[in-house]
């Protein structure tokens, strides 16, 4: 179950489509592609969640006004310290592809560490930061003063 009610899966494709302006063929590539994962019915049909949408905006405000293209997104996604966030110790680093890779955000990996293992990545605190921040440079410095108070 979805850890909050932004990560419901509410939305159709088309419906998904239409809230950000995000052709549905855009956001077939985007699943294709390992940037966004929406939830699955048993009939195969795809359903959006609230934060879903707000990364398809991201996406697109990355394309449109920033230039990048879909390598560059998903580099800039693997930045996510996912195993700050989820508090990873250092033998589950060493053993999660999502803290080696420099280009594959963590939900995309195959070898997953720790308790991401049986967690669906959707449900995620890492998969909905986007909800939370909108450049990774504020996740960053915001992480950086609870560990600046925390030491």
């Amino acid at each position: 179950m979805p850890g909050s009610k932004r990560q419901l899966p509410l939305y159709t494709l088309s419906v998904a489509s239409q809230l950000s302006g995000v052709s549905t063929h855009s956001i077939r590539q985007y699943i294709d592609k390992g940037v966004i994962i929406p939830f699955k019915t048993e009939s195969a049909r795809h359903l959006f969640s609230d934060v879903d949408v707000i990364r398809l905006k991201s996406i697109k405000n990355d394309i449109q006004v920033h230039g990048l293209n879909m390598a560059g997104i998903k580099r800039a996604m693997a930045q996510t310290p996912c195993w700050l966030i989820k508090g990873c110790t250092k033998e589950e680093q060493n053993n999660c592809d999502a803290f080696k890779s420099y280009d594959q955000p963590c939900w995309a990996v195959e070898k997953k560490s720790g308790d991401c293992q049986d967690l669906n990545c959707h449900d995620c605190d890492v998969y909905g930061v986007v909800d939370r921040f909108d450049h990774l440079k504020d996740m960053f410095k915001t992480m950086a003063k609870i560990e600046f108070h925390q030491s």
